[in-house]
């Protein structure tokens, strides 16, 4: 009689290239059987999600819309991740910029956009910091699990905002629980005239390639790596793990809030509830799709955008529910996360 058992083995690196796409395939093909119970063609249903909305020039750009954000929850993720701070919590702190966003959108009047939006993007890092501090604090002194704190932190933030647009930020104008317009000095510019893509973007872009930086040609990037593949082992060689994790969770936090503000000045201009809608929580599956490679945050959070924009094609076109692409990124994530555990893991046959 044979059991099996998992060993420890380091995978080759054909393999790890490999596994993001065999878990893309994976998840297909559990969205299929899905698709198949609910009486729908999975060939078609694919066609709408991945092929249609890159035929016009219209869906092309909503993809670009719709990833901006990703990019940065994603980015936001993969230096806490990186650093072993697994910061559950970019949802809170990009609510908390997108708060802080519409705050200084309200307060600064007639001022260039010079001036505007770079205190909104600013407002919107040091809200989202300081929403992850307790957290962060907690977590360097006390050792108390991050991944509940942050996740709870969600919640706090979700309450106040509910307390501030149903109280002293409800419109007077419209009665609805959303808050004033921000004024036009802190509204990004489009970077395609008639279009939604803003110049959030850009800033969006850079702050990816800033961190590729930090975490690959910086000491303070090497120490962190180290503290996230093995804490002990980075004790050992003099690192301050716990500054670190500490200084990584902070400017995890503060892209999260990025966002935030991102949104508010380029989407929306005004704060609402569900302003985020779960862009944080994609943005785990963005940096679990890149396996916490900065770079890889681009194509990952592409695919998800892709898939979001996909989800609301189908959704029109079959009248599948537009949370088809929910359910796809959900599984995404479980399915990596299984694949994942080959990258140090095998299984081995035994008698």
């Amino acid at each position: 009689m044979f059991k099996f058992k998992l060993e420890k083995h380091s995978a080759p690196y054909w393999l790890r290239i490999l596994l993001p796409f065999i878990a893309i395939v994976a998840t297909f093909i559990l969205t299929s059987i899905i698709l198949l119970i609910s009486k729908v063609n999975p060939l078609q249903a694919f066609y709408y999600i991945l092929v249609d909305p890159l035929s016009s020039r219209s869906s092309l750009i909503e993809i670009l819309v719709k990833t901006t954000p990703l990019f940065l929850t994603g980015i936001a993720v993969t230096v806490a991740f990186a650093s072993g701070f697994f910061n559950i919590g970019a949802e809170g702190q990009m609510m908390a910029g997108a708060a802080a966003g519409a705050g200084l959108g309200m307060i600064i009047h007639n001022v260039s956009p010079a001036l505007g939006i770079p205190a909104m993007i600013l407002g919107g890092f040091i809200a989202g910091a300081a929403w992850v501090l307790i957290p962060a604090l907690l977590k360097v002194k006390l050792s108390v699990d991050e991944v509940v704190t942050t996740l709870l932190m969600n919640s706090v933030v979700g309450y106040v905002i509910s307390y501030l647009l149903n109280g002293p930020w409800k419109s007077p104008l419209s009665g609805w629980p959303q808050s004033p317009e921000i004024d036009k000095s802190t509204v990004f510019f489009k970077l395609i005239p008639k279009t939604r893509l803003h110049f959030g973007f850009i800033i969006a872009l850079v702050v990816i390639f800033l961190v590729w930086l930090l975490l690959k040609k910086t000491r303070l990037g090497f120490n962190m790596r180290a503290s996230g593949m093995a804490k002990d082992a980075a004790y050992f060689t003099g690192i301050d793990v716990n500054k670190t994790m500490l200084i990584s969770a902070l400017l995890s936090g503060g892209i999260a809030g990025v966002a935030g503000a991102v949104e508010v000045g380029g989407i929306h201009y005004h704060l609402i509830e569900a302003l985020s809608g779960g862009l944080g929580y994609s943005g785990i599956i963005v940096a679990t799709l890149s396996s916490l490679n900065p770079l890889g945050v681009l194509p990952s959070a592409l695919f998800i955008g892709l898939i979001d924009t996909g989800s609301q094609t189908l959704s029109r076109a079959m009248g599948v529910p537009v949370h088809l692409g929910d359910i796809v990124q959900a599984l995404l994530l479980l399915v990596i996360l299984g694949t994942f555990l080959f990258q140090n893991y095998r299984i081995r046959r035994v008698k």
